[in-house]
């Protein structure tokens, strides 16, 4: 008898899984904004999405319809979400550009940062937070430390804090 593996071959150890007050317009932006794929779309009685699983990159992410019923609700109906999901990808100025024309709005334009990333925050129109990122330079820690003192003396993070 084969045993059956702890964590599914396709996935991650940490998955982010979101509630949202209109999940199938959520996979909808998601494909859009993100290029996701989607893996599977589980409906419940009442059509509402009990569960799908899309794939972004290398990566899974979960969604469902809000169900008040059983404490579940988006970052919409709680008035916002202290949590980001962060997405590194190939260019960040065009896929934070994608999501923008998908419904996204912008927390922080793209800019570089101190740390070696091409970097921006939005908030997708179902309210959760995403970080859009490219890894441009490879930094030490201690030219990483350097930076961040430099940009807090000028108020800020990006590289226009910097000048």
């Amino acid at each position: 008898m084969s045993k059956v593996k702890a964590i599914p071959e396709d996935m991650h150890s940490l998955t982010p899984h979101l509630v949202c007050a209109g999940a199938a317009q959520a996979i909808d932006f998601y494909k859009k904004a993100f290029g996701a794929v989607e893996g599977a779309r589980m409906p419940g009685p009442d059509g509402k999405i009990m569960h799908a699983l899309l794939r972004i990159g290398n990566s899974a992410l979960m969604l469902m319809d809000e169900a008040p019923a059983w404490g579940s609700v988006g970052p919409n109906t709680l008035k916002g979400s202290p949590v980001t999901i962060h997405l590194y990808v190939e260019d960040a100025d065009a896929t934070f550009a994608r999501a923008l024309e998908a419904g996204a709005t912008t927390k922080m334009p793209v800019t570089e940062m101190f740390w070696g990333d091409r970097y921006g925050v939005l908030t997708d129109p179902f309210g959760h937070s995403w970080s859009i990122a490219t890894h441009v330079r490879d930094l030490t820690p201690e030219e990483i430390a350097a930076a961040a003192a430099d940009a807090a003396k000028h108020g800020g993070c990006g590289e226009a804090a910097q000048q």
